[in-house]
C-alpha cells in the first residue's frame, strides 16, 4: 500500500470549545432511538467484546452532578466490536485518500488550537481570536487534521497518533465509509472499563499506581505549564500506554472520543436498561475518556463514568474517536 500521506505532500463546559453554530446541519440529526445495525465494516483491528450486565456511570465526589454521571446502574449490551485503538492519521489518510473528504475544520478555514502550542513568535501573526472564558483556545487558521497545530505542523512523523480536530460528523462520514459506527455510550463505558467493577480508571482505583503513569493527562498547573511526567504535553501515540482488560488502548486521557448519543444530564435515568441509545435528538453530543489537557483541578473527566460535550461541528487538538460494529 502506498503511503496515504503522499498525497497531501507531507501530510464547552469542559476544557472543550464549542464553534456553537446557531443551527446544525439535518443530515447529522441521525436519530438515535432507531439503534443502528451496522455489520458490512471489516473487523481487523477491532475487539470482540462479549457484553452482558454491568454498572454503568458513578457517584463519585470528584464528578460533576451537572453532567449526569450518576446514578449508578445496571446495563445490559449486546455482544460487539469496538475498534482496539482511537482512529490514526494513517486510517484517516486513507479515508481521505479514497474519499476527497474535506473535514469541516478544512470547510471552515480554521481550527481550535491550545495555546500552549503555538511559538510565541508566531502566536500574533496566526491566532485569530481566543475563547471567552478559556483564552487557553485560540482560533488558528489553517489548522486540521492534517496541520494540528496550525499551517506549519504536519502529522507526517505522527502516523500512529489520533487523528484530531474530529467533528462528529467528521467521524460519522468515516463511520459510513468503513461500514462501522459510532458506539453508544453505554457500549463505549462498558468497553472502557475492561471488566472491572465500579473502579475509578480502567486499571483500579489509584491514578499512578506505584507512581507509574497509565494515561496521557496533564500535570502541573492548568493552563500554565505541564511538566509533562507521563511522557507528553501533547496527544501520544495511540499504544504508548498498556490496555485495559478488554485490550483497549487509550481509553483514557490523550484525546477525546465522541460517542453515537445525544447528550442529556437526565435522559438516562428514564431510559431502558438494555441497549440504551440516548435521547432521540439534541444539541450536543455524548463525548468519553478525557483527553491530555485534563487536571484534577479543572477537569477530572478521565474516568470511564465521566461524561462531557459538545456540537456536531466542534473540532480541536484534542478530539478524536473511534468505531464500533454490530456483530
Amino acid at each position: 500500500m502506498s503511503d496515504p500521506f503522499r498525497a497531501f505532500g507531507g501530510v464547552n463546559p469542559c476544557c472543550i470549545p464549542s464553534r456553537k453554530r446557531e443551527q446544525q446541519e439535518a443530515l447529522s440529526r441521525r436519530m438515535a432511538e432507531e439503534r443502528l445495525i451496522v455489520r458490512s465494516g471489516s473487523t481487523s483491528g477491532m475487539t470482540k467484546l462479549d457484553g452482558g450486565p454491568f454498572l454503568m456511570g458513578a457517584e463519585d465526589a470528584e464528578g460533576f452532578p451537572a453532567d449526569g454521571e450518576g446514578p449508578i446502574r445496571e446495563i445490559h449490551i449486546d455482544p460487539f466490536f469496538m475498534d482496539s485503538t482511537p482512529v490514526t492519521n494513517t486510517e484517516y489518510a486513507e479515508f481521505v485518500c479514497a474519499t476527497s473528504y474535506q473535514t469541516e475544520s478544512e470547510r471552515f478555514g480554521w481550527g481550535f488550537v491550545f495555546a500552549g502550542h503555538i511559538p510565541e513568535e508566531k502566536y500574533r501573526r496566526i491566532v485569530e481570536d481566543t475563547v471567552l472564558g478559556h483564552e487557553w483556545w485560540c482560533k488558528v487558521p489553517g489548522a486540521d487534521w492534517r496541520h494540528p497545530e496550525g499551517p506549519d505542523s504536519s502529522v507526517q512523523n505522527r502516523p500512529h497518533h489520533p487523528a484530531v480536530h474530529m467533528s462528529w460528523n467528521d467521524a460519522q462520514a468515516y463511520c459510513d465509509w468503513a461500514g462501522k459506527r459510532l458506539p453508544r455510550e453505554a457500549e463505549w463505558e462498558y468497553a472502557a472499563r475492561g471488566g472491572l467493577v465500579q473502579k475509578k480508571y480502567p486499571w483500579g482505583d489509584e491514578l499512578t499506581p506505584e507512581g507509574r503513569h497509565l494515561c496521557n493527562i496533564w500535570q502541573g498547573e492548568f493552563p500554565k505549564f505541564d511538566l509533562g511526567d507521563d511522557g507528553f504535553t501533547a496527544p501520544g501515540p495511540v499504544d504508548a500506554f498498556p490496555a485495559n482488560g478488554y485490550g483497549l488502548l487509550s481509553v483514557t486521557g490523550n484525546a477525546w472520543e465522541w460517542c453515537q448519543d445525544w447528550f442529556h444530564p437526565t435522559w438516562h435515568m428514564t431510559a431502558t436498561g438494555v441497549n440504551p441509545v440516548g435521547p432521540p435528538e439534541g444539541r450536543e453530543r455524548v463525548m468519553k475518556g478525557g483527553s491530555y489537557l485534563c487536571h484534577k483541578s479543572y477537569c477530572n473527566r478521565y474516568r470511564p463514568a465521566a461524561r462531557t460535550k459538545n456540537t456536531p461541528d466542534s473540532a480541536t487538538t484534542n478530539i478524536s474517536f473511534r468505531c464500533a460494529r454490530d456483530l
